[in-house]
């Protein structure tokens, strides 16, 4: 299996009828994801014990995953294993993965992820975009300030969505417009 590559892996992560943007650290051979508990991804991994992570180069899909939930036809099952797991219809690729709670904390839960299955739908280039990187860093910059309004955070988004006017096509510029709605 090779689809995710080392350091921090941006993909939608998937689970029960979800979907959430996720960061999945790479590193030493082992796959890592940290969520904050509360959320429906946190509740449905630590229930069922699996998650997908989706490759897809949408910006709008990013932010809208961010904020708010997906209707159930976006969604297709996928047997892995002998357990129904959900991707995302238009995925470029996937990895379905088993997923053990590792730690605890008052906030957060660090799970270990191990790949199960993976496939390559469809093979699709893209050119670096630095407006559909900083478009994903203010969509996290933006999920914490949703909740704490920390101004700090407001500076970063407002940095990244100024990278993301100058260097990004129509697409992110969309998604930009809708994450500024999410977060006024």
């Amino acid at each position: 299996m090779g689809l995710l590559k080392g350091g921090i892996n941006e993909v939608i992560a998937t689970t029960a009828f979800n979907a959430a943007p996720i960061g999945i650290h790479y590193r030493e051979k082992k796959y890592r994801i940290v969520l904050f508990l509360g959320s429906h991804t946190a509740e449905n991994i630590a229930r069922d014990g699996w998650v997908v992570a989706n490759l897809i180069h949408d910006p709008l899909l990013y932010v809208k995953t961010a904020f708010e939930d997906l209707p159930r036809e976006r969604f297709i099952e996928e047997p892995v294993n002998g357990r129904t797991m959900h991707r995302l219809a238009g995925a470029d690729g996937w990895v379905a993965f088993s997923a053990t709670v590792e730690h605890r904390t008052a906030e957060t839960m660090t799970v270990s992820l191990k790949p199960e299955k993976e496939r390559i739908e469809e093979v699709v280039l893209y050119p670096v975009n630095r407006g559909f990187n900083n478009l994903i860093d203010a969509t996290v910059h933006a999920t914490r300030y949703k909740v704490t309004r920390d101004p700090d955070l407001k500076g970063l988004i407002d940095y990244e969505a100024g990278i993301v006017r100058k260097c990004g096509g129509k697409k992110e510029l969309e998604a930009l417009a809708v994450l500024e709605r999410y977060i006024a």
